[in-house]
Parts: structure tokens; C-alpha cells; sequence
């Protein structure tokens, strides 16, 4: 079936890395729901999903360039403690959003702590690796005039945030 801009697409997906473990499903919840053609999803995973017949699945390999780009070391930094609320017990593994200058906001986790040192990673968590995304298409609708003016599809019984 295929779906055409503006389309509201629904699948459920299993993403796998290279060593075969799962990193990212839907298939214990709800599928995931997005407006065609805007970039919501991978490219390469729109690309894949049209033109599967409902209920049907498909698995694909994407290397880093078509998931979640190149692993870059620059995007490594050490930060001061200063940086963070002083009431905040920092640990390995947790996320922030780093407040930009125009206001954009840039999502981090932090890898190491030594004292006053805190290494930051700017990289997305799956970057640098080679996924394979198990694929199977629900749905497919019109939109509605409102998911359009809004630029994102609704919940059932409309607008949910």
C-alpha cells in the first residue's frame, strides 16, 4: 500500500544493533504514528514502510549515515561541575538538554565523572552503529485538517500533548 505526503502512517518496529541486541521497539505498546513526508522518521524507514501491504513486515539495514550519523569524537566534551544545578546528583548515564545561544536546544549524556570534571557526549546514542529495523506496517489515513495545522498526528479522540 502506497502512502502519499500528509498521510498519517502507523507501524510497529524492533530496532536491532550489530550485535543482535534490541535497542528500540514498539511491539510491547502502541505503533508509532507520524505524518508522511515530514521528516519525522528515518528517511530510509518512510522509504521502506511505502508501499508494504498492511500487516506485512519488512526488515532493513541502515549504516550510520542512514540512521543516526557518524560516531564524532569532537562531540565528546569535558564540562565543569558548574555547569550543572549544584542540588543534582550526577551519575554516568543521565541526559540533559544543553541551552544554546539562538535558543536551540541540544540533548547530551553524561559518559564519565572525574571530580570536577564531567564528560558530556553530544552524540546521539545509537550513532556510529549499524541498525536493523524490523518493520510492519498497521495503518495508513488521511490526516485531518488539524493534525495538518499543527504538524503532527493526534491521539485518538483528537489533540493530546
Amino acid at each position: 500500500m502506497s502512502f502519499e505526503k500528509n498521510q498519517v502512517v502507523s507501524f510497529h518496529y524492533s530496532v536491532t544493533n550489530e550485535q543482535g541486541k534490541t535497542v528500540d521497539s514498539s511491539r510491547s505498546g502502541d505503533p508509532l504514528t507520524f505524518l508522511a513526508g515530514r521528516q519525522q522518521v528515518l528517511p530510509k524507514v518512510e522509504e521502506a514502510l511505502n508501499g508494504l501491504l498492511l500487516n506485512t513486515r519488512k526488515t532493513i539495514a541502515l549504516p550510520p549515515e542512514d540512521a543516526y550519523g557518524e560516531f564524532v569524537k569532537e562531540r565528546v566534551q569535558i564540562a565543569s561541575r558548574t555547569n550543572f544545578p549544584p542540588e543534582t546528583q550526577l551519575e554516568i548515564g543521565m541526559e540533559f538538554m544543553a541551552s544554546m545561544e539562538d535558543g536551540h536546544q541540544l540533548p547530551f549524556i553524561i559518559t564519565a565523572i572525574e571530580g570536577d570534571q564531567i564528560t558530556v557526549d553530544f552524540n546521539h546514542p545509537l550513532a556510529g552503529q549499524t541498525l536493523t529495523f524490523d518493520l510492519e506496517l498497521i495503518s495508513v489515513r488521511d490526516a485531518t485538517a488539524e493534525e495538518l495545522a499543527h504538524g503532527h498526528v493526534h491521539g485518538p479522540g483528537g489533540h493530546h500533548y
